[in-house]
């Protein structure tokens, strides 16, 4: 594959855009962590804001994209990326408040830019040729990790070396600057084909049928909430220094952008489904080593070797949910995707959170790790139901039905390889 034709000023302009948006997002789940750590029952509160935050992208992901103009998208990003960075602010500015008030601000801070990754990544397939559609999703991905890889260590060299607020008050600043940095793009990018999933009730009905791959999509992040959020309360549970939290999440990310370069290279075996469930596999295993390793070494190894599949199977659940719906739904559908793995975020990351009060750090990770197989099994077994029961069916609902080594069948100019 090559890169050649995604390399533009217009692509850089996006792509530090895209760093402002999307690093506040990567610092959140930690940064709230650290922000309430040494409060009574800190690491809970902590999990609990992090759950608050998720949902709010939960609730605004679908409610805010659904309604986004593509035509005229600028406005409403930057609106967006406004309210997330004043509820940055009022988490920074305010943390000694009463976790009802930080619960809302977190709220605040994951619901009003919930919208922005899926209209960014409309915006950015439309800046490069039809046939490079793949190629620059590739790259997001790639710019995704790495910004998951520089996020921990930022965070928790902030917080341990400097303050506590202050990495929730960086991402106030970086998501302004976000909002500023939309009128170095396009205004919006051009409106799809209506279509007769054009109109909503036809469009929820055509995003409801690709359900199996928000849930599956679901999972993949769910094990990601694990390392993030359970993290250091099990450094401190193997007598290993908290400051550690940060470098091992950064190896794990690290790891996770080397796997999408990767994976991107070339055409892989199995369908989509299948190849899925393989990755998501071997990554909760990995992920119970995490939890059973007493030594960081070996803990960093296991992290390394889960953000290696982690990115697979992430680039698996885009690849299908590109294939399962229609054009004119891919908006929405990016945005939906958004609030599902969101939501298997909030979940595992919840149950971790409920669970540390009563037992160790390693055991709730297990339970999460429980969690996140059944989802991908209840993803695999809708999956597979929905591709015998569309195939030989081309262009349509839960269409694009996957061929016998996982390329698309009538996908059109782009190859759907990459986010």
């Amino acid at each position: 594959m090559s890169y050649r034709d995604v390399v533009s000023r217009r692509v850089l302009a996006w792509a530090l855009v895209a760093v402002g948006a999307r690093m506040p997002v990567a610092m959140a789940p930690l940064a709230l962590v650290f922000l309430v750590r040494e409060r009574p029952g800190g690491y809970a509160l902590g999990a609990a804001l992090a759950a608050a935050y998720v949902i709010g992208e939960i609730v605004g992901a679908p409610v805010l994209g659904m309604r986004l103009n593509p035509g005229r998208a600028r406005p409403h990003l930057a609106v967006g990326l406004v309210a997330g960075a004043v509820g940055f602010a009022g988490l920074g500015a305010f943390a000694t408040a009463p976790a009802a008030l930080l619960a809302a601000f977190a709220f605040l801070a994951g619901a009003g830019p919930a919208a922005v990754p899926g209209g960014l990544r409309a915006l950015l397939t439309s800046l490069v040729p039809r046939h490079a559609a793949a190629q620059a999703l590739s790259v997001e991905s790639m710019l995704t990790f790495g910004v998951w890889a520089v996020s921990p260590a930022a965070v928790t060299g902030l917080a341990l070396g400097v303050g506590h607020r202050l990495p929730l008050l960086l991402e106030a600043a970086l998501m302004a600057a976000a909002a500023l940095g939309l009128w170095l793009l396009p205004e919006g990018w051009a409106a799809e084909p209506d279509g007769p999933g054009g109109r909503d009730a036809s469009k929820l009905r055509v995003l409801a049928r690709a359900w199996p791959v928000y849930v599956t999509g679901a999972a993949g992040l769910s094990l990601l909430s694990l390392a993030e959020l359970v993290l250091p309360a099990l450094l401190e549970q193997r007598g290993i220094g908290v400051g550690w939290a940060g470098p091992l999440l950064t190896v794990m990310s690290v790891a996770s952008a080397a796997g999408a370069f990767a994976y991107g290279l070339r055409t892989w075996p199995g369908r989509l489904a299948t190849r899925s469930v393989v990755l998501m596999a071997g990554m909760s295993a990995a992920v119970c080593l995490v939890a059973l390793i007493p030594a960081a070494p070996g803990m960093a190894a296991a992290l390394a070797v889960a953000g290696l599949l982690q990115s697979g199977a992430l680039l698996t659940r885009n690849l299908s949910l590109r294939e399962a719906l229609p054009p004119h739904a891919l908006a929405a559908g990016y945005s939906v995707m958004y609030a599902a793995v969101g939501a298997g975020y909030a979940a595992t990351g919840s149950l971790a959170g409920a669970l540390l009060p009563h037992t160790t750090p390693s055991t709730a990770i297990l339970a999460g790790v429980s969690l996140t197989l059944l989802l991908t099994a209840v993803g695999w077994w809708g999956e597979t139901r929905a591709g015998r029961s569309v195939r030989g069916v081309g262009g349509g609902g839960v269409a694009g039905a996957v061929g016998a080594e996982g390329a698309p069948v009538g996908g059109g100019g782009d190859s759907q390889r990459g986010l």
